[in-house]
């Protein structure tokens, strides 16, 4: 499991104080707290903080072709389609890869035999403290996939460099694939991964 490396300066203290947290809203994924502050000018405001109950996971899956898989569905919150690579959730304090390799069986029938960590990122700091892991499936078999109730998913494979440029052209926009993806790019081209 991913440990987040904290990377500030020697001498960095906090510069916030917070007086009062309320919680207005929580359900099984979220939980919602609106905060009186001193910021670091030291004048009074509030803070709102989104707090994600479960790390994200992404799976970038290879084969030995050089394909990739990504899944469409419409989201929600964005009102629009999305193509994403494989994604899920995993509970705080559970391993993160069983968490992904569950989820790529869940939404793509994929089975892989070599794991690689590729990254670790905070998806929008300003506002939520939501922790996201992925990484690079390779060895791959395939059976039949499981999705939840809750999704209609639409599974494409497609050639990696095809994922690459669907992030340059702005086609993918999801945080967690457009890094894990340009990532996977550099570390194929730099040879720190091979098909």
């Amino acid at each position: 499991m991913f440990q987040f490396k904290k990377q500030h300066p020697d001498d960095a203290t906090n510069p916030w104080k917070t007086h009062s947290v309320e919680e207005p809203y929580k359900n099984p994924w979220i939980r919602i707290t609106h905060r009186q502050v001193t910021n670091p000018s030291g004048g009074p405001g509030i803070y709102g903080v989104v707090h994600f109950k479960n790390v994200a996971v992404g799976i970038v899956p290879l084969d030995r072709e050089g394909y990739t898989w990504l899944v469409g569905q419409y989201r929600y919150t964005l009102e629009q389609y999305s193509w994403e690579i494989p994604e899920g959730g995993a509970p705080q304090g559970s391993s993160t890869l069983a968490s992904a390799q569950r989820e790529l069986l869940e939404e793509t029938g994929i089975s892989a035999q070599k794991w690689t960590p590729l990254l670790e990122l905070h998806t929008s700091n300003s506002v939520t403290d939501e922790y996201g892991v992925a990484y690079v499936a390779q060895d791959l078999s395939f059976g039949e996939a499981e999705p939840e109730d809750t999704e209609d998913l639409h599974v494409r494979r497609v050639p990696f460099q095809e994922a690459v440029d669907m992030v340059l052209r702005g086609d993918i926009t999801d945080a967690l694939s457009m890094v894990a993806i340009l990532k996977t790019n550099e570390w194929l081209r730099n040879g720190t991964l091979v098909l």
